[in-house]
């Protein structure tokens, strides 16, 4: 059930795509307090025990009891446990205890602040600045319910190709055709699956959205058609400040149909980010969004079928207006002589330069046909540059999928594209971060979506990488990215690439087992990643669990995140088989009772659990998407009796597949202690099943 409330004047954020009536009365579980400044807040006051998930891609545990968030999409690099958010803003929030089961949905695209228990650790207390929005309640009798009707009320998950699947491998530093062939030449000489190869902006010409420098790629056409020949893609990054440049023609075009945001005064709002001085495309017309969208076409057509949308928050390193103010800040300080406060004023006169609150201030957009300031529809910003380049890929090629993914994103933009979870750092508290991410992405319907495995800001080391690689294994989105200056982190720079090989190729040994069970997610809003306390709401243990996170129907994850463990403690909620990898042709499964378990595990071995009667497919690995044979299965499982299953497969390009078509239904017999297995087509090994 959904109860609808509106206050004050709420702006169309494009996120909700059913219409629900609007109640009167009372908003139900929380008591509304208005401010006359505008602001509004709901409150309430859960059980002590009582647990909230959700709010998308945010940072610290699943369970965001006890601190401070914010609504508020931001190019902040550094993810320390300090920040109230990042990229990206997702305003779903569950609740489960005492003060019942629901969840609230918070449909304003300004700035709102979540305080889950900081001020008073038995408060919740959720403000919109603005004070206009729609809050929408969702009653359902469990937590998987709430999602799955929430996502009937914000549409169907975005769906990519299955290549998408593969390995990517990515570096803010790759430039030149001999840059994508050489880590493609490495990836193959040394037999290492790659589906492709991802370029950050230095294969642009100065920065320039839609170019590339013909110095470094002088025929893209050709570079791509080589590339696939060797079963591999590229994949560009397009930014969302357009370079101001007279003779640019993307820039001439905006400029001359007036697609750029404006300022008060009706001129081009102008900032400062990677190509210089640059305009941002007002995304939030139909136009400007058909205009862009097409842009991508010339790329397209040289054969590209993958983009990343980057620094869409927007990000601003500077404005003129910013820049004059810190100019004549420092004059100022530099004409005294300087005591030790003026000296630290002066030391960091420039820190508040990026991303500025008062710059957010300075430009408009035409929302619905009204003129509306940008902090107001700040996090909306980024979703619409996705469905920009979503109608763009449609228009080019309606039959086909592409894959896109994101920085910035809101509720809503899981229709036209994934997201990855920005830019983490070589840490090891971020694979642990990764993980606890993707539940939490997957509620507000955002199943394509990874981290950059390895960290993308300082140093990996060898253990670091290959414990982010297990993890990787079993998320949607497995890319390898680092940052320009960082160490070098493709796999083959790294002594023990062998073992790192072996993670990547149970990847691809998984890939039909995952691909099925993102589709199946997909085309039934179910989510693919899971708090445990979704699938075991009566067991307290299972619910306060941080670290291991249930996967499709079937499997539980838990990976190794501490630096030099060889080994790590897990609770089984229910007996499972635990299967240790160490490549897919080797690994060694060992059933397990209910309860806590020590597991070994050296660091080229990494753990899936498989819960008992549940089965899964494995397939021989290949060293691209395009060479995975899904006619013949290992099945690996520990039943007890008769079972089946059903495995999802179609053409992977149809855009509006069918679920039914696609399933292949999958019947185990156990006659006489040992299991036989049929389905039309398949070729089924039983070799991998332990019998009860």
């Amino acid at each position: 059930m959904i109860y609808r409330y509106d206050f004050g004047t709420p702006l169309e954020t494009g996120a909700i795509v059913s219409d629900v009536p609007v109640c009167s009365g009372d908003i139900r579980h929380f008591t509304a307090e208005t401010d006359s400044s505008g602001p509004v807040s709901l409150t309430i006051r859960p059980g002590r025990d009582d647990i909230l998930f959700g709010l998308g891609e945010t940072l610290r545990s699943m369970n965001k009891r006890g601190y401070l968030y914010r609504s508020w999409n931001m190019d902040d690099f550094s993810h320390t446990e300090n920040k109230h958010g990042i990229y990206a803003s997702h305003n779903l929030l569950l609740f489960t205890g005492e003060c019942g089961l629901f969840g609230v949905y918070i449909d304003d695209p300004g700035d709102v602040r979540w305080d889950l228990g900081y001020t008073d650790i038995d408060l919740v207390r959720i403000t919109s600045v603005n004070g206009n929005f729609s809050c929408y309640i969702i009653e359902e009798d469990s937590l998987t319910g709430i999602c799955r009707t929430f996502r009937k009320l914000t549409g169907r998950s975005y769906i990519p190709p299955p290549w998408a699947f593969g390995y990517i491998q990515s570096r803010w530093g790759y430039a030149s055709s001999e840059d994508a062939e050489r880590v493609l030449n490495e990836h193959r000489t040394r037999h290492i699956p790659l589906d492709a190869v991802s370029m950050d902006i230095d294969y642009m010409d100065r920065y320039m959205d839609f170019t590339w420098d013909k110095d470094k790629i002088p025929d893209l056409k050709k570079l791509c058609a080589d590339m696939r020949s060797r079963h591999a893609r590229l994949i560009p990054i397009i930014d969302a400040g357009v370079k101001q440049l007279d003779g640019y023609s993307v820039y001439d075009e905006g400029a001359e149909k007036g697609f750029f945001c404006k300022k008060a005064d009706g001129t081009d709002f102008v900032a400062g980010v990677w190509p210089g001085y640059s305009c941002f495309p007002d995304f939030f017309r139909p136009a400007v969004r058909t205009w862009f969208g097409r842009k991508y076409h010339a790329m397209m057509d040289a054969g590209i079928e993958g983009f990343w949308n980057d620094m869409n928050e927007p990000a601003l390193f500077y404005t003129p207006e910013k820049l004059q103010e810190m100019r004549n800040k420092a004059r100022e300080l530099l004409k005294k002589d300087a005591p030790l406060t003026e000296y630290e004023t002066l030391k960091h006169i420039g820190s508040d330069l990026p991303n500025n609150d008062e710059d957010y201030r300075r430009f408009y957009h035409v929302l619905n046909g009204k003129t509306v300031r940008h902090d107001t529809v700040h996090n909306i910003y980024g979703a619409h540059m996705t469905m920009a380049a979503a109608e763009g890929a449609k228009s080019f090629d309606p039959d086909k999928r592409f894959l896109l993914f994101s920085r910035s994103s809101f509720a809503g933009a899981h229709r036209c594209g994934g997201v990855w979870q920005g830019d983490n750092s070589s840490w090891w508290s971020h694979i642990l971060l990764n993980l606890r991410m993707m539940p939490s992405l997957n509620m507000a319907g955002f199943l394509y979506c990874g981290a950059d495995l390895g960290g993308f800001s300082c140093d990996t080391t060898e253990d670091l990488m290959t414990r982010w690689l297990q993890l990787g294994v079993f998320t949607p989105l497995m890319r390898n990215h680092s940052a320009l200056g960082a160490r070098e982190q493709e796999v083959y720079r790294f002594s023990t690439w062998q073992d790192m090989r072996s993670v990547i190729r149970v990847r691809y040994a998984l890939i039909p087992y995952l691909y099925s069970e993102f589709m199946k997610c997909a085309l039934t809003d179910s989510m693919m990643y899971r708090p445990l306390a979704f699938d075991y709401p009566e067991d307290p243990l299972a619910c306060r669990v941080e670290d291991q996170v249930m996967l499709g129907e079937d499997c539980m994850i838990a990976p190794v995140y501490e630096q030099n463990a060889r080994g790590r403690c897990v609770y089984l909620p229910e007996a499972m088989l635990m299967i240790r990898f160490r490549s897919p042709e080797d690994a060694d499964l060992i059933p397990l009772g209910k309860g806590h378990h020590y597991i070994d595990l050296a660091l080229n071995e990494f753990p899936l659990f498989i819960r008992r009667g549940h089965i899964i497919p494995l397939v021989k690995a290949a060293e691209s998407t395009d060479d995975i044979d899904t006619s013949s299965l290992f099945l690996y499982g520990w039943i007890e009796k008769d079972t089946s299953f059903t495995i999802y497969d179609d053409d992977g390009f149809t855009t509006a597949p069918d679920l039914e078509k696609g399933l292949r239904h999958i019947q185990v017999s156990i006659r006489d202690g040992k299991a036989a297995a049929g389905s039309d087509g398949l070729s089924l090994s039983t070799d991998h099943l332990i019998l009860m």
